[in-house]
């Protein structure tokens, strides 16, 4: 006779726990446990508790392998999810094993929980785990599949519903609560000032201040009153929400001729030639934009720029706009705008120019580059790795909820009525931008370093964006490199692992669509490219997402600021507009607090956050990984009070990549 002590732990969030009749069998080298009912007597696994438990057997089942779980029904009640956070098992000889879980549990379906060390693929050597871990994989593989498109944008998931995804993946009911309180609350707020759905355009902009009250924040505040300063305008293109486009300007671009007309705003006796060998001119291109196809809008098409505009960093190291060109090819019909034209002028390039920033940064690099590129990972990831393997279990943290949340984002924000859906491009225009991105898209692009580097960005004052990414960029590599180096010493482990060369090449043809010319890599040969690889996807995931998503409400709740979409053309002949034309130019009331809503949404903080470097799952059982964990989370510590010392001496605070403000992977 055998006996066995099992300790089972509910997870501590809402709902998880269940009145339903659990059952067990123990797996070993030696045989299997008979199925066994866990005693709940409608007080057991109850949120954040855990209980013991007894499992007997005739004899010894050997090493202890796998624990099967099972949930049935307590008598006529609906479904009664279970999120089982892990089951500790003590052998009659005092060994310890430990069967991490971590997820909701369904009736009908058995869970099969490896424990123990993690281990690849050629590590597992008895029949049973070689078994169970195809069997895993092969069920993973019928749950998680691409869905083919085009052939020029990268592929998803096959999920069109929130009601199909596996339990595991979805929401915490707590989290849901919150998110759909905040759009209740937001919604009656609207109605009850009759702006939902209103047609009506603005008087002024002092009416438009009023209407979002309750919502403000200490930096929306701040954009409501700055946003029409030029040296605000370029502290955006720096440290706000799309810090990802400005580039060091060495050579002024042919179709944008204004050397000449900048001069006077350069110091005395210098000409841009001069400032531009100086490092003090910058550019912003939106060539991507030329010819994109923009939506109907009371039968005219929308207007949507192209242009540039031309930053100069001023002797008190403040960048400003120099010149607006707002199409790619100057003529009459396209001028120039400078900083001494009619103020209105001004202003309208800057709203213009600023409006198709925000499409782009909207599709591009926040859907496309830090949503679907997570969504891309996880897909690969989940079909890819069992859940015994190192290498999920130092990913799979990083993309919590991201399925869930992709697939909100294209029913609500993509979908009829929404948000990106009505901006000046429409769902087709988005479609073609994303495209001609995925097509631009470049591996050093997406790793930070060498896109800083790239840009000509490395000396620029006053960068926060970079000087706080680069630090974490550091710190994330500090920790990937320990891991790895720690399950893959040599360079022909990492080629022997026939699962992390699946991973890379699914990630390489379904997400990068087999681009080898730019640079991405279609399998690894080398520990050093599996580290650069891994840093890569957890930084864009919890870094990057936090530097274009948490300032969305912030910079863009105020619509002046920047629109999704503007009802009229800019001014083609100088000196013509008004504050009317402004006033016409942007979305009328309903609009304006629909993209509004969208945006304080989407860039709240949830109560089950989960802070870069957090990982309440313990799924290492080593010591030498969790160590490295601690190892992390205290260089993120240090981190994090070094740059609310910074902050404090700022006027305009940067903390979007202080790493409590950062999210361990993308999940709103």
């Amino acid at each position: 006779m055998a006996e066995y002590t099992l300790k089972v732990t509910t997870g501590d969030m809402k709902y998880a726990g269940t009145m339903d009749h659990l059952y067990v069998i123990l797996c070993g080298t030696e045989g299997k446990s008979e199925r066994t009912k866990l005693d709940n007597l409608m007080i057991h696994f109850q949120s954040g508790k855990t209980r013991t438990y007894s499992v007997k057997t005739k004899s010894s089942l050997g090493k202890l392998l796998i624990v099967k779980v099972e949930k049935d029904p307590r008598f006529g009640l609906p479904e009664d999810e279970w999120f089982c956070s892990r089951i500790v098992v003590t052998t009659q000889n005092g060994e310890e094993v430990v069967f991490p879980c971590y997820r909701w549990i369904s009736r009908g379906e058995k869970v099969e929980l490896r424990g123990g060390k993690a281990m690849k693929v050629f590590e597992d050597v008895h029949p049973l785990q070689i078994e169970h871990r195809e069997d895993e994989l092969r069920l993973r593989k019928s749950l998680y599949q691409w869905e083919m498109g085009d052939g020029k944008l990268l592929q998803l998931s096959q999920f069109r519903a929130i009601s199909e995804l596996p339990a595991e993946i979805r929401f915490s009911a707590s989290k849901s609560e919150e998110m759909s309180f905040k759009k209740r609350i937001i919604g009656y707020e609207l109605m009850f000032k009759r702006l939902v759905g209103s047609k009506k355009q603005w008087k002024n902009l002092k009416d438009m201040k009023k209407f979002f009250q309750t919502k403000k924040t200490t930096m929306s505040e701040y954009v409501s009153k700055h946003w029409d300063e030029d040296d605000f305008f370029g502290f955006q293109y720096l440290n706000g929400p799309n810090p990802n486009v400005i580039k060091l300007c060495k050579k002024l671009p042919s179709n944008f001729p204004v050397e000449e007309m900048v001069r006077d705003f350069l110091p005395r006796g210098s000409t841009l030639e001069m400032e531009m060998e100086k490092g003090n001119i910058f550019l912003v291109d939106q060539k991507i934009m030329d010819g994109i196809p923009t939506r109907m809008d009371d039968g005219r098409a929308c207007f949507i720029s192209s242009g540039f505009c031309l930053f100069y960093m001023n002797p008190d190291k403040k960048l400003v706009p120099l010149a607006i060109q707002l199409r790619q090819q100057h003529s009459e019909q396209n001028p120039i705008f400078l900083p001494d034209d009619p103020l209105t002028d001004w202003v309208l390039a800057k709203l213009f120019f600023n409006s198709s920033d925000l499409v782009l940064y909207q599709a591009v690099y926040h859907l496309m580059k830090t949503h679907y590129l997570a969504e891309v990972f996880t897909v690969a990831t989940l079909r890819c790795f069992p859940s015994i393997h190192p290498l999920y279990k130092l990913l799979f943290p990083h993309f919590r909820y991201t399925l869930h949340i992709n697939i909100l984002a294209r029913e609500f924000l993509l979908g009829p009525g929404g948000a990106m859906s009505q901006s000046s491009c429409g769902v087709d225009g988005l479609m073609e931008l994303m495209r001609r991105a995925q097509s631009d898209m470049t591996y050093s692009s997406l790793c930070l370093p060498e896109n800083i580097k790239a840009r000509g960005l490395n000396s620029v004052p006053d960068f926060y964006y970079r000087d706080d990414g680069l630090k974490l960029w550091s710190h994330i590599n500090s920790y990937v490199k320990s891991m790895v180096e720690y399950f893959y010493p040599s360079d022909s482990v990492v080629c022997d692992d026939t699962e992390l060369q699946e991973w890379i090449h699914e990630i390489f043809t379904h997400g990068f669509l087999e681009n080898k010319l730019a640079g991405f890599p279609a399998s690894f040969g080398t520990v050093a490219e599996v580290i650069k690889f891994i840093t890569m996807v957890i930084f864009i995931v919890s870094v990057q997402h936090a530097a274009v998503n948490n300032g969305q409400f912030d910079y863009h709740g105020w619509t002046p600021n920047g629109s999704l979409l503007l009802h009229t053309s800019p001014p083609t002949i100088k000196g013509l507009s008004s504050m009317g034309t402004f006033l016409e130019a942007l979305p009328n009331e309903g609009e304006t607090v629909n993209f509004a809503a969208s945006a304080f949404v989407l860039s709240s903080k949830y109560t089950d956050k989960v802070p870069l470097g957090e990982y309440p799952e313990e799924l290492f059982d080593e010591s030498d990984p969790k160590r490295m964990i601690k190892e992390f989370q205290a260089e993120l510590s240090y981190l994090k009070e070094e740059i609310k010392a910074r902050n404090t001496r700022l006027k305009v605070p940067y903390t979007y990549l202080s790493p409590d403000e950062i999210e361990n992977s993308v999940s709103i």
